[in-house]
């Protein structure tokens, strides 16, 4: 018993038109821009990455993460503390009114109040930080009396993260289906319930990426620091006024220009740990993102693969 002739249609044997070809060419010129564009940022990024972690790893010893700075030497625990303080602090400050903004903008998007907040979230995105910290010295440093401190540094970076925490979340209750909130109103449920009970837990990954992502920044910032945080070579006692605090960005910042080899070695060693930070929740914010990691469970209505 012989196969069955397969037939070819006839719109597959017609040569290529010159409109059909000029697609294609576009299409592998597009193909080929981006695959160089990927090339020269993974080539930049990797050469980052190889410079900052080989000059780091040959600056770190035992004493950089168990002595405090001392002058120029020394070593960095009074900044890995203070830059975590003031991270942490930033985003336990942002989290609240953050998801309250996006929460509000996603699900009662009613009115001249979520479009101006939404307009002015992507305003503060785009001010400068050393603008931010210009205000924070002004206004908490200088007017309140706060001096340097972990409350104005905190304060500063938490008005840094507020926009990508707010638009995060927003983005991310957008992509709930609408057939859920629907059935959970057809049942009784109250909006309340249905935003928390639903809504939320369903989009809890993009939520908690919007965070991360915040708090990655905030171990980053340079400038705002400079104006509300100070300068300290002690660890942090404990209080939120009038007392500065280190952070590691200001080693990178001050101490790489400074002509003395110590003070380099603590740059690149303080560049090290600002790097792996930002990779570590970089890493966690993929495992957040990945649903086999175990957040399949909070969306019981998906069907689960065999």
């Amino acid at each position: 018993m012989g196969l069955p002739a397969i037939e070819i249609p006839e719109t597959a044997l017609r040569p290529v038109s010159g409109r059909g070809l000029q697609r294609r060419l576009f299409d592998y010129l597009g193909w080929g821009l981006c695959t160089l564009a990927f090339l020269l940022l993974g080539s930049a990024m990797t050469w980052i990455l190889v410079v900052v972690f080989l000059r780091g790893i040959n600056a770190l010893n035992f004493s950089v993460i168990t002595h405090v700075t001392e002058g120029t030497g020394g070593g960095l625990l009074n900044a890995i503390e203070g830059t975590l303080v003031l991270a942490l602090g930033g985003i336990m400050l942002a989290a609240p009114p953050g998801l309250a903004a996006g929460i509000y903008l996603a699900e009662f998007d009613r009115g001249r109040l979520a479009p101006t907040i939404r307009f002015l979230a992507d305003v503060l995105v785009g001010v400068p930080s050393i603008v931010i910290g210009y205000f924070g010295y002004v206004t908490m440093v200088v007017a309140l009396g706060w001096k340097f401190s972990v409350a104005a540094g905190s304060v500063a970076l938490a008005i840094i993260s507020l926009p990508y925490i707010c638009r995060t979340t927003e983005m991310a209750l957008r992509q709930v289906p609408r057939a859920l909130r629907e059935a959970a109103y057809a049942l009784g449920a109250s909006d309340g319930r249905v935003t928390l009970g639903i809504c939320v837990p369903a989009a809890l990954p993009g939520i908690l990426t919007g965070v991360l992502l915040a708090l990655a920044i905030s171990v980053g910032e340079t400038a705002p620091l400079l104006y509300t945080a100070g300068w300290s070579s002690y660890l942090w006692t404990g209080h939120f006024t009038n007392e500065p605090v280190g952070y590691l960005t200001y080693v990178i910042w001050a101490f790489i220009t400074e002509p003395f080899e110590s003070a380099h070695a603590l740059a690149y060693a303080a560049a090290f740990f600002v790097t792996l930070f930002v990779l570590v929740i970089s890493i966690l914010t993929r495992m957040v993102l990945d649903e086999n990691a175990g957040w399949r469970r909070l969306r019981p209505w998906e069907k689960r693969k065999p």
